[in-house]
């Protein structure tokens, strides 16, 4: 399907859910477009999928989110103008039910990749209709429901009610159709009443002497007149001599020279086309099967001789060689099957169809190929001055669907590409600033309104011990040391629930209880040091040295902030901070130093706790600590 339909149904959710429940579906669908371009065509299932899974999100139907897809279409298509060719199909709302295969394929001139669903209406009263619906895809009943309501609505201010007759599925060729039965019902009076009038006077001009059907067969030189046995009875002037002379289609079979090509996916019968008289119809002519292989040995062959040099394995067309196994072929010249397009009219005095048509000619150089000429197309139509006109601007409207096409595919590339960056700049960021944080900034509020004060919260200090770096190869150490332990770090934070705040040099600074606060504060941070130790220790250094830590922890109050501008960091404030880093540069390798204070928030019974007695910390005296150990499992 063509991205307009799935761009309202995007414009809508966002406008009537919120952007919200509009990002959750794409996710929960895995739909990996997040923009939908309006030419582009894309798998049938999306929508279906984004149906199913907006049920789930609201608690409605999938039946409801189908109907409402099929209003938003309509509502969406409006924007453009497309409004104005449903009101130009007819004065009444069933006109545009009986038209509805004639719109969709004039959008195929836009839309050339588009494949619609077939429509035609049967019993036709006062009260409403029967509407046969007819499409290759699976789960748009609704949907089509939905559009209809819309339609009747907006466009001709009429309240439908719409309810499933039937519905079944059947198998044409290697196509899966589905066939669905409406009855619709609104006030359709009118229509009605009209049509009477048009009956009555038609029966005042049937006093009018009748005419022979070979006038319309003059005036229209492709026209083909066939019987309710879909028996060919009359063929235009023109058709005939294409065809090789009128003996090759009279008392023959429709469906043996021509195929139908519009409306898709119906049978080529008598049924189906009395159903669907009020569309047009496209009929491809066969060139191949009127040139059958025991007339091409006759000298008598129409136009046809053979040549001397073919031993009867070749023909001669128009001065051209052709062989006679690729007569069926439509790249040959003048063997090209002809598109005929027109109205299949019905002559109820002589219970026949006559298909009143013109061959549907894009460009001057396609005559040749299908063997007819300017003079052959209709006198009283435009199709002449169509085709010159198409000649001349065919080759500047190519160039602009190539570019708009070009522009299209680009555009799409440069949204996957900045989802991806913006992916990136969302982890970089988050990685200098907590996320919380961040979201607030990218909001417009100020640096400033991000300065908080915590009442609570547990700081660790944990530094590099056993390193010389005096030489430019022990500094090189170092790096390659400090990167490969901090990397560690960095995958256990997140673990633990605890924040990475920096890392000056060879220590590396942690805190748990802000920007989310946590009564787990102290907690948090005493677990991940302790497994701080233990990687560590598992830790293989390339170089083979021995790599040994020491880390401190204290619990406060504390005030944060950003602080910068170019380099913006989340920063922590306060005698906490200080005396958390005492305690780190006072501990021991290979130990945890807590406060009193982290050790009052601890639950009991978690760690082995050692009472290590008084220690003098710079501006704070002597102060109690303790080392704390992982319990070992037995206990």
């Amino acid at each position: 399907m063509y991205g307009m339909l799935l761009e309202s149904v995007q414009h809508f959710v966002r406008l009537e859910y919120g952007e919200e429940v509009w990002q959750k579906a794409l996710q929960m669908s895995e739909c990996k477009h997040t923009v939908f371009n309006t030419h582009q065509v894309y798998p049938d299932h999306i929508m279906g999928s984004l149906a199913s899974v907006l049920a789930q999100i609201t608690s409605q139907s999938y039946e409801s989110f189908m109907n409402f897809f099929g209003k938003c279409f309509v509502r969406f298509f409006s924007n453009y103008g497309y409004d104005m060719t449903i009101k130009a199909t007819g004065r009444f709302f069933t006109d545009f039910l009986e038209s509805v295969d004639n719109i969709h394929i004039q959008f195929t001139l836009s839309y050339p990749k588009m494949k619609s669903p077939s429509m035609y209406v049967t019993e036709v009263d006062e009260n409403g209709c029967v509407l046969v619906y007819r499409s290759g895809r699976q789960g748009f009943t609704h949907y089509v429901m939905g559009q209809l309501c819309q339609i009747a609505g907006d466009i001709f201010n009429l309240k439908l009610e719409t309810t499933v007759l039937s519905q079944e599925n059947v198998t044409i060729g290697t196509r899966n159709i589905v066939i669905v039965h409406f009855r619709l019902n609104f006030d359709n009076s009118q229509y009605v009443l009209t049509k009477k009038a048009e009956t009555a006077a038609h029966l005042e001009t049937r006093q009018l002497a009748p005419f022979s059907c070979t006038v319309l067969l003059e005036l229209f030189p492709f026209a083909i007149l066939f019987t309710s046995m879909m028996e060919i009875v009359g063929c235009g002037e023109k058709l005939t001599q294409v065809a090789g002379g009128e003996n090759k289609l009279l008392k023959q079979l429709v469906t043996k020279f021509f195929r139908l090509r519009r409306p898709k996916g119906i049978t080529f019968n008598w049924k189906n086309i009395i159903n669907l008289k009020s569309v047009m119809f496209e009929v491809e002519l066969l060139r191949g099967e009127l040139v059958p292989k025991s007339e091409i040995c006759s000298s008598s062959t129409s136009g046809n001789t053979l040549t001397d040099k073919t031993d009867a394995r070749e023909i001669e067309i128009d001065g051209k060689s052709i062989s006679p196994y690729a007569l069926r072929r439509d790249s040959q010249p003048g063997l090209k099957n002809i598109l005929l397009k027109g109205q299949m009219r019905y002559l109820e005095d002589i219970n026949a169809m006559i298909y009143l048509c013109s061959p549907v000619v894009n460009d001057i150089n396609e005559l040749p190929d299908q063997g007819i000429y300017l003079n052959d197309l209709n006198p009283h139509g435009l199709g002449k001055e169509m085709v010159l006109a198409g000649w001349q601007h065919n080759s500047k409207l190519g160039l602009v669907f190539d570019k708009a096409e070009q522009r299209a595919t680009e555009l799409e590339n440069n949204h996957n590409l900045l989802d991806q960056w913006k992916c990136r700049g969302d982890d970089l960021l988050y990685s200098m600033i907590p996320k919380s944080v961040a979201d607030r900034l990218r909001t417009g509020k100020s640096p400033l309104s991000t300065c908080e004060s915590f009442d609570a919260v547990t700081i660790m200090f944990s530094e590099l011990v056993g390193f010389n770096s005096s030489t430019v190869q022990d500094a090189m150490e170092l790096v390659s040391t400090m990167n490969a332990v901090f990397s560690c770090f960095d995958s256990l934070m997140d673990k633990f629930d605890v924040y990475k705040v920096e890392t000056v040099g060879q220590i590396y600074m942690a805190v748990s209880g802000a920007p989310e606060k946590t009564p787990t504060h102290a907690q948090n941070v005493c677990d991940v040091s302790v497994c701080m130790m233990q990687h560590v220790k598992r830790l293989k250094i390339p170089s083979g040295t021995k790599v040994d830590i020491r880390i401190g922890i204290h619990s406060g109050p504390v005030v944060a902030g950003i602080v910068g501008i170019k380099v913006p960091r989340y920063c922590f404030f306060g005698d906490t901070v200080n005396t958390a880093s005492r305690m780190q540069s006072t501990s021991s390798p290979g130990m945890v130093h807590i406060s009193r204070q982290t050790k009052d928030h601890l639950p009991k019974d978690r760690y082995v706790v050692e009472n290590r007695g008084l220690i003098k910390l710079k501006g704070k005296g002597e102060v109690q600590t303790f080392w704390i150990f992982e319990k070992p499992v037995d206990e």
